[in-house]
Order: structure tokens, then C-alpha cells, then sequence
């Protein structure tokens, strides 16, 4: 904590400001967040197709909708979307504990998406221009703040939940109130530091991202490494159920505390040594192999062999999260090296929506291979499948490397 505290000092106070601002953010999303499902079927008693229609709402409404969020942060500055978001996440949160009918729960849902999609962008633009060529230390610490309030968030959560679901959603949106004045007191305008002028409008701004070959290539390649992340909410909790039955809930909250953290620890300290070790994108390339061989364990340990899988399960979400964190700053350094630091927000708008879209199309073919592998009794398949998936994405990472596709000068930008 202390190494943690003398990084964070040595930024200035608007990346200081953020990062106690993203500690929040999370803690209140995750306070409510895991809880929603249930007070929709079980205290409003919400079919399943509707419960499953306002938490596809929140996700639809944010993962399709952060190009638009990074389009405005680069053309209003950062600090107006990160107010506007966090006031709208005040509204949304407020709603989702004091109305009981489908389309105001649904307004809600779509509210809060549309809050995450635009201070997303604009946080990690402006954490990025104002760390300036510290921009890896800096999403380093970011990184920390991000994991701690992730972790902390269910917990308060849970114990607020023993007095009521309304009290759970009143306090998260009181903080995101807190957030939002504070935002808007506190924080300096901000506007990107940009190359070249982009004249034309919306269409002309979106013209010069997706037409940016180095960057789409590279949030392609890296589209896997947020489908393994991601297997600490779907396959990881799937074996950890097929081990223990009815007790795989504990087990699967016990991952969840791992994962946070390794990530709390270990995160300054395997940036620190990643950066004297390697150039970026070997790091990219070592901690993807990281994230891909953590599935190893699982794929050759024994269905039945109950505390070898509980080991096998641990092991893998340990290096799961360590790889990530490997990954993690220079990844976000990449996006801005390769925006040119032009458009940088809306460059991460549209990295975000790609991730996302990955995502849900991963989870499908995941969940796929999980119920195909599950009754053939072949449950190494899928965690060899996940295992290729990883060394798959560092593979591609190299390519982009060595063709100099990662390092792309501002001049080539300028004319794309």
C-alpha cells in the first residue's frame, strides 16, 4: 500500500482525482450490480425473460453506445462526459431501487449503460494525456484503484442488502451524487492533445478512427485476451459448481477475491518489472501466453479429483489475474500510441465496443463448447480451446510487433 500511495502522489492531482474517482465508480456498480438479478425475480417478482431484458439493456446500452461517449469527450473535452455520466448513473441507480414496473426499471437499466459509456472513454483519454510518458505507471495504479473498489463493492453491498435493496441502491447512487459535484468542482477541463485538426464533423472523426488499420488490427488480436478475462464470471464458476455442487457459490466468490488480489498486489510491481524487462509489446505478448496457459491446470487435472480441481481452479485464476495485469497498462498505452494522440478518447470508445462485442460473441461459442464438452465428459476440450485462445492472441500481438505495426508514426496517421 505504501509503494501504491508514493505512485499515486507522484501524479498530478486531476490523475490522482480519477483514480479515487474509478475506487467509487466500482464499489457503488458492484454493491448493486451482483444483487439486481435477484431483488428483480425474487422482490419484484419479474419473469425471467424480463429480468434478463433490463440486464441486457444495461449491457446493450453501454457497450454499443461508447464510440458515441468517446466521440463527445473529443469534441466537448474529457471532463463534461465524465460529469454527465456519473449524474447519470446517480438518476439510474436511484431508479433501479424505488420503481417496480418494466419500462421505468428498463429506462433505469439503459441509463446507467449510457453512463459508463461515456466517462469510460473519457477517463482513460484523460488519465492517459495527463500522465503524459507515464501513461504505463499511471494505468498501473489506475489498474489497482479499479480492482480494490471491484473487490470491496459486493461486500458492502451484501451487508446493506440485510436492511434492504432500496438502501443498497439510495447509498450507490449517493456516491455517484458525491462523484459528480465533486467531477464538477474539482476537476480541470481537459481536452486531448491532438495532431492534426479534424475537420467535417462526427462522420469525419469516425472516418479517421476506423480507418486507422494498426489500431482496428490491434483491438482484433486482442479481443480473446477479454474472453479469458472473462471466464472468471462463466467457465471458472461452471467447474467450480461441477466440483462441489451447491458450495461452488462460496467457491466461486473465493476466485472472485483472488483474482482482485493478485491484481491489488502484484499489479506495481509486475508493471515495474515488465517495463524494465521488455519493450511493450513483448510484455503484450507475455502476459497474453500468461492468461492463455492458465487454463493448463484445469485441462489436465481429473473432473472427479474434488480438492485437485479447487487447486486447479486457484492456480488458474492466480495467473489469470496476473497476466492481465501484465497486459493491462501497455494495452492501454498502445490504443494511445497508435491513435497518434489524436481522437484518443474516441479511439478507446470503439476499442471498448469491439471488446465488448467480442465478448458476448466469446461467451456464446464458450458456453457453446462448455455443454458440448460437459456431456461428452471431454471438459479438457473447452480449457484447451480457452489455452489456444490465449496463445492465439499472443501470436497475433507478435505479428503486429515485428510487421512495426504497433509503433506507428503520427505523420502515417495524419493521412489515414
Amino acid at each position: 500500500m505504501k509503494q501504491l500511495w508514493q505512485q499515486t502522489r507522484s501524479f498530478p492531482p486531476a490523475v490522482r482525482l480519477l483514480m479515487a474517482n474509478q475506487f467509487a465508480i466500482n464499489l457503488a456498480f458492484y454493491m448493486l450490480m451482483p444483487y439486481l438479478a435477484a431483488h428483480l425475480s425474487g422482490g419484484l417478482g419479474l419473469a425471467a425473460w424480463a429480468v434478463g431484458l433490463v440486464l441486457g439493456v444495461r449491457n446493450f446500452s453501454q457497450q454499443g453506445t461508447f464510440l458515441i461517449g468517446g466521440t463527445i469527450a473529443d469534441r466537448f473535452g474529457y471532463k463534461a462526459p465524465i460529469v454527465a455520466g456519473c449524474l447519470l448513473r446517480t438518476v439510474g441507480f436511484g431508479l433501479l431501487g424505488w420503481v417496480d414496473n418494466l419500462p421505468a426499471l428498463i429506462a433505469a437499466s439503459a441509463a446507467t449503460g449510457f453512463a459508463g459509456a461515456l466517462f469510460n472513454p473519457a477517463v482513460r483519454a484523460y488519465v492517459a494525456v495527463e500522465a503524459g510518458e507515464r501513461r504505463v505507471e499511471a494505468f498501473a495504479a489506475f489498474n489497482v484503484y479499479y480492482q480494490a473498489g471491484m473487490l470491496l463493492g459486493p461486500l458492502v453491498g451484501l451487508a446493506l442488502l440485510a436492511a434492504d435493496f432500496r438502501l443498497v441502491c439510495t447509498v450507490a447512487a449517493a456516491i455517484f451524487a458525491v462523484l459528480t459535484v465533486m467531477q464538477w468542482r474539482a476537476l480541470p477541463a481537459r481536452h486531448g492533445s491532438t495532431t492534426t485538426p479534424t475537420p467535417g464533423g462526427v462522420l469525419a472523426q469516425w472516418r479517421t478512427v476506423v480507418t486507422n488499420r494498426p489500431f482496428l488490427l490491434f483491438a482484433t488480436a486482442m479481443i480473446g485476451s477479454y474472453v479469458l478475462t472473462f471466464q472468471v464470471y462463466l467457465a471458472l464458476p461452471l467447474a467450480a459448481t461441477n466440483a462441489l455442487g451447491a458450495r461452488g457459490t462460496w467457491a466461486t466468490s473465493g476466485l472472485f477475491v483472488v483474482s482482485a488480489a493478485v491484481a491489488i498486489v502484484g499489479q506495481l510491481k509486475l508493471t515495474g518489472w515488465a517495463k524494465q524487462k521488455w519493450s511493450p509489446a513483448q510484455a503484450l505478448v507475455r502476459g497474453l501466453v500468461a492468461m492463455g496457459l492458465a487454463f493448463l491446470p484445469l485441462a489436465l487435472t481429473p473432473p472427479g479429483a474434488t480438492t485437485a480441481v479447487l487447486v486447479a481452479l486457484v492456480m488458474a485464476v492466480a495467473l489469470l489475474a496476473a497476466g492481465s495485469a501484465v497486459v493491462y497498462p501497455f494495452e492501454m498505452d498502445t490504443v494511445v500510441t497508435l491513435s497518434g494522440n489524436h481522437l484518443v478518447a474516441t479511439h478507446y470508445g470503439l476499442y471498448n465496443t469491439i471488446s465488448g462485442l467480442g465478448i458476448t460473441l466469446g461467451n456464446l461459442a464458450t458456453g457453446a463448447l462448455w455443454d458440448f464438452a460437459d456431456h461428452h465428459d471431454a471438459l479438457w476440450l473447452a480449457w484447451c480451446v480457452l489455452a489456444t485462445t490465449g496463445l492465439a492472441c499472443a501470436a497475433s500481438v507478435a505479428a503486429l510487433a515485428r510487421s512495426g505495426q504497433l509503433s506507428v508514426p503520427e505523420t502515417r496517421l495524419a493521412t489515414a
